[in-house]
C-alpha cells in the first residue's frame, strides 16, 4: 500500500487520545434507563463523533425521550463530573504525540468536545495535551459550522497552522466512521483505530487501520521513525 508524505498531523481526542467513549456510554446509559430506555450499540455507532447537542437530540428523538436537549445535557453533565476526572490515555497515544512533537511535526487536536468538555476530561493530563500546537474545539469554537462527518473542523484545525499547509499534505488519526468521512471530504489521509465493534465495511475509506496506536509506523506517511 502506498501512502502520501505528510508534514501536519491531526488527532481526535475522545477514543482515540483518550478512553473516554466507555463514559460517554456509561453516562447515556444511565440517563436514559431512568426512563425505562435502552442505549444500544447501535444507536452509540451512528453518534460517534458528533458533537454533544447533536448526540443528546438524536438520542431524545430516536428513544423518544421525554426531555428536552438541555435537559439530557444537563442530567449527563452530573455524571460526566465524577467519571471524567478518571479516564485513561490511549495505549501509544502519549508516545506518539510525543514523538511527533519532538521532531517537530506540527501537530494539532480536532475535537468535537466544548472545551469545558475537554478541560474536564484533559485535568490529568495538561503535559499531553500541551503538546499540541493547537486545539480545535467543534461544540465551542463558532467556525466549525457542522459537526463530522462536515469536513469543517479538520478545515478549520489546519488552517490555523502558522504555515497553512494543504489538506492533503495533513494525516488525520480517528476512531470513528465520522471521523473518517470528515477527514476524507476534507481531501486528508487518514489512519483510524476503531472500536472492535465496527463492521469493517464501514472503514473501507480509512487510509489505514490500524488495531492500536502503538502499531503506528510514523516512516509510512513520511515522518521520522521511532528510534530503533
Amino acid at each position: 500500500m502506498q501512502f502520501q508524505k505528510v508534514t501536519h498531523v491531526l488527532f481526535d481526542l475522545d477514543g482515540l487520545i483518550i478512553d473516554s467513549e466507555i463514559i460517554y456510554t456509561e453516562a447515556f446509559t444511565t440517563v436514559c434507563a431512568k426512563y425505562g430506555k435502552v442505549f444500544t450499540w447501535e444507536l452509540k455507532s451512528s453518534l460517534l463523533g458528533f458533537q454533544g447537542p447533536e448526540c443528546a437530540e438524536k438520542i431524545i428523538k430516536t428513544l423518544e425521550l421525554p426531555i428536552t436537549k438541555e435537559e439530557f445535557i444537563a442530567e449527563c453533565w452530573k455524571l460526566y463530573t465524577a467519571l471524567f476526572p478518571n479516564v485513561k490515555v490511549m495505549p501509544g497515544a502519549k508516545r506518539l504525540v510525543k514523538h511527533l512533537k519532538d521532531n517537530g511535526v506540527p501537530i494539532a487536536l480536532a475535537t468535537s468536545s466544548s472545551q469545558e468538555s475537554v478541560e474536564m476530561k484533559m485535568q490529568h493530563h495538561k503535559e499531553l495535551l500541551g503538546m499540541f500546537h493547537h486545539l480545535t474545539m467543534g461544540t465551542s469554537d463558532p467556525e466549525v459550522t457542522k459537526g463530522k462527518p462536515d469536513p469543517a473542523i479538520f478545515l478549520v484545525c489546519a488552517s490555523r497552522f502558522p504555515d497553512k499547509p494543504k489538506s492533503e499534505n495533513c494525516l488525520v488519526f480517528e476512531d470513528a466512521v465520522n471521523g473518517i468521512k470528515a477527514a476524507r471530504a476534507a481531501n486528508m489521509q487518514v489512519v483510524v483505530v476503531p472500536d472492535p465493534r465496527i463492521d469493517a465495511a464501514e472503514l473501507k475509506d480509512a487510509t489505514l487501520v490500524l488495531r492500536s496506536l502503538e502499531d503506528f509506523k510514523p516512516e509510512l506517511f513520511g515522518l521520522p521513525p521511532y528510534p530503533s
